[in-house]
């Protein structure tokens, strides 16, 4: 089947609602930066590649059964997002292969838009394999090079951002290490938002198997001017920073926010989240930012006692603010994919008009559905079972 034939666009609602007709409403919205045309393809544009997923029991060499599913952190993040009532669209390449039909149908079956994906003939689809070695450690194997899906190339994005503009573009920094082609078409999307008013959110997601960390800082730090919100764990941040920069957390979060960064939300794993913002406008809404680029700023994240603290337990930045949520406590069974369920909530409030504490909050319960369910994306809730973590234990719905 040729690029673009895949047409089973979802019906999904959006519980944002459409977007301001520019900048940022002063309840939190996301609206378009002003470019050449508006925001009206839907709530989120995310693209890379989605791989089959093969799950081992135990160590590989000694063989047994595997469950088979699909795995990708931007399709994770447009699968969590489309199950809490967001428009959300994949764009990516598999193989013209039973592999990649599994991809579609899975995507397709969880409402998330995959008009603008395609098959390649040329090409494989990717294949991930998860090998539990110890109760708290999983080794991942790849077998993705020169896949389908590391073959995007930049014309796939204009045709995206042609058939309509997203609110909100996501990408991550896993997609510009799978080839040239890849990287370029990473930094082609970056522009097309820029150009096209759309609010970038990178999750810088490092895989050192696919790249060292001085390729990827190399390439993120270029990126940095494009970026609205920044998401990463605590040890990715300096990858986004040049040499010689600090070392604590918090003032490489404040690093970032003087570079243009709007927001920096960092994952802390069992810990929590913390988020870093920049500082509203003398005189603007509560809610806005020191630009038309992104999300509000911290005044809401801001707690009127002064004790917010990061993840050094610091309290408030004069830079602005920064704001901690620790994590929802749940009984761990799988912790891949928690991060990507971490964006999936996070981006799902800013969409909804949170503040940066609604964000924190919403982020760290979908992360935590994701820790106490096997999988990458399977245990991601639905708007209606957002609560659910606060039942008692043992507690049964009927």
């Amino acid at each position: 089947m040729s690029a673009g034939t895949e047409r089973a666009a979802p019906e999904t609602s959006d519980g944002a609602g459409p977007g301001p007709s520019a900048g940022v409403d002063p309840s939190g919205g996301v609206g378009p930066r002003g470019g050449v045309g508006a925001c009206d393809g839907g709530s989120v544009l995310t693209f890379g590649e989605t791989m089959v997923a093969l799950r081992g029991s135990g160590p590989l060499k000694l063989g047994g059964t595997m469950d088979v599913s699909i795995a990708g952190a931007e399709s994770n993040v447009a699968i969590g997002l489309a199950r809490l009532g967001h428009t959300v669209r994949w764009v990516g390449a598999v193989g013209d292969d039973e592999a990649g039909e599994l991809v579609l149908r899975t995507l397709r079956a969880e409402a998330v838009d995959v008009s603008g994906a395609w098959k390649d003939a040329g090409a494989p689809t990717g294949l991930i394999l998860f090998e539990p070695r110890l109760p708290d450690l999983t080794r991942v194997h790849y077998y993705r090079a020169a896949s389908a899906g590391s073959r995007l190339s930049p014309d796939v994005l204009d045709r995206a951002f042609a058939t309509a503009v997203p609110r909100i573009l996501h990408l991550t920094g896993i997609t510009p290490a799978l080839s040239p082609t890849a990287r370029a078409a990473s930094t082609h999307a970056l522009r097309l938002a820029r150009d096209h008013g759309a609010m970038v959110c990178l999750d810088v997601n490092h895989r050192a198997r696919l790249w060292s960390a001085d390729q990827a800082s190399a390439e993120l730090q270029n990126w940095m001017p494009y970026v609205d919100l920044l998401i990463a764990s605590a040890d990715e941040l300096p990858l986004c920073l040049p040499p010689g920069s600090p070392t604590d957390t918090g003032a490489q979060a404040r690093a970032l926010l003087s570079a243009g960064v709007q927001e920096v939300a960092v994952k802390l794993g069992a810990a929590g989240a913390t988020s870093y913002a920049r500082p509203s406008r003398p005189g603007a809404p509560a809610g806005s930012t020191s630009s038309a680029r992104c999300a509000e700023a911290p005044s809401d994240a801001q707690d009127a006692g002064g004790d917010a603290q990061d993840a050094g337990g610091d309290a408030q930045d004069a830079g602005g603010g920064s704001l901690h949520q620790p994590a929802v406590a749940v009984r761990a069974v799988d912790a891949v994919g928690a991060g990507d369920a971490f964006v999936a909530g996070y981006l799902s409030a800013l969409l909804d008009g949170e503040g940066i504490a609604g964000r924190l909050e919403r982020g760290v319960t979908t992360g935590a559905f994701a820790v106490a369910s096997p999988g990458d994306w399977e245990g991601a809730p639905t708007r209606a079972e957002l609560d659910l973590l606060g039942a008692p234990p043992g507690t049964v719905v009927r």
